[in-house]
């Protein structure tokens, strides 16, 4: 009989960023080894309230089907995680579904209980959430050294991953496409997308063009910025995409610019870099982890000036494909495969005589 997991995601696709992806791909990786159920929130009406990933694992959403559910989630979470007897319970993000785990010490006390840190957010970083769970695994050293600087000196590295197959798959069909500068992520204030509006409006008028793929609160304000800098025509809001339409952005994009004002660890880098993107970046948080200054890889200050500099640099030469190669093979680590291999120790450290 395989273990027993239940896994708690706050949130899972289609609110799906760096913790939620992680949660998806280490369990569809595992459900061979592992009975994985995941308990989730269910934040909207029409999504189902029993669900599976790809056939293989079991989801299940608690709450009435709106966004107040996140806030219920640490109450109603542990619950019904109780109703799967588990053997393991693991929950990725320290906010929610942290929360929602230090609960579980009472309801579910014979369970092993692992903890994922995703966030460098200390708004949610209470001490108890990291030093009560038997396990403390972080997305970045980054993250780790705020865990010990809490008082938890045994943290586990394991990073977030990436499809690498697909992303390569893309980049064999889609062709690089002169002039393309992309940006991926959630379109919230501490991603920094208003600083590379301001750095590309200085740019020369001809020959670059900007795609911003991604939704989130800032989005309205972000398109009214393009039209006060006359940049509109320039810059295309993409909006959410699937995954196999943003690897097909990243293979057309010759530079990648990822400016967070705080980051943990940043997926998207890690994708850019397997799309063989150059990188502009900020050099906060665990970006500089995977992020390495070169020829195509640039970090600066989230400052207008340094950046505005960098990326009027980077379009003004050729960057060539001579780093390309290094950085795929540098990603390639990197693939969900791998990565969730890494869980499997874990689970088999707690659930083993």
């Amino acid at each position: 009989m395989k273990p027993r997991i239940v896994i708690l995601s706050a949130f899972l696709t289609p609110f799906r960023s760096g913790a939620e992806a992680c949660a998806e791909e280490v369990a569809i990786q595992l459900a061979d080894q592992f009975d994985i159920t995941i308990v989730t929130a269910r934040l909207r009406k029409d999504l189902l309230e029993t669900d599976t990933l790809e056939g293989r694992v079991k989801v299940i959403r608690v709450g009435k089907g709106d966004m107040f559910d996140k806030w219920r989630y640490p109450f109603l979470a542990p619950k019904e995680a109780k109703k799967h007897n588990p053997q393991v319970i693991h929950a990725i993000l320290e906010t929610f579904a942290g929360e929602a785990l230090l609960r579980c010490k009472k309801i579910i006390p014979n369970a092993k209980r692992i903890l994922t840190l995703q966030t460098d957010n200390r708004k949610f970083r209470k001490k108890k959430i990291i030093q009560s769970p038997d396990v403390v695994t972080a997305i970045s050293k980054h993250l780790q050294g705020i865990a010990e600087n809490l008082g938890r000196k045994d943290v586990v590295v394991i990073p977030n991953g990436i499809d690498y197959a697909a992303i390569r798959s893309a980049c064999e069909k889609y062709k690089k496409v002169p002039g393309r500068i992309v940006f991926v992520g959630r379109l919230e204030k501490m991603k920094g997308v208003d600083l590379l509006l301001n750095a590309f409006a200085e740019l020369p008028i001809s020959g670059v063009h900007l795609h911003i793929v991604g939704d989130g609160s800032q989005r309205e304000a972000l398109k009214k910025q393009t039209l006060d800098l006359g940049i509109a025509n320039r810059v295309t809001f993409k909006g959410y995409v699937p995954a196999p339409d943003v690897y097909k952005e990243y293979a057309e994009a010759e530079i990648f610019c990822g400016l967070s004002r705080s980051e943990a660890l940043g997926n998207v880098f890690l994708e850019a870099l397997a799309a063989g993107c150059a990188i502009l970046s900020t050099n906060v948080g665990g970006i500089v982890e995977i992020v390495h200054e070169g020829a195509a890889s640039v970090l600066v200050r989230p400052e207008a000036p340094s950046i505005a500099k960098a990326l009027a640099k980077m379009t003004s030469i050729d960057l060539g494909t001579a780093f390309a190669a290094e950085n795929q093979a540098f990603a390639s680590h990197y693939d969900w495969k791998l990565i969730a291999n890494k869980y499997a120790q874990v689970y088999k450290s707690v659930t083993l005589p």
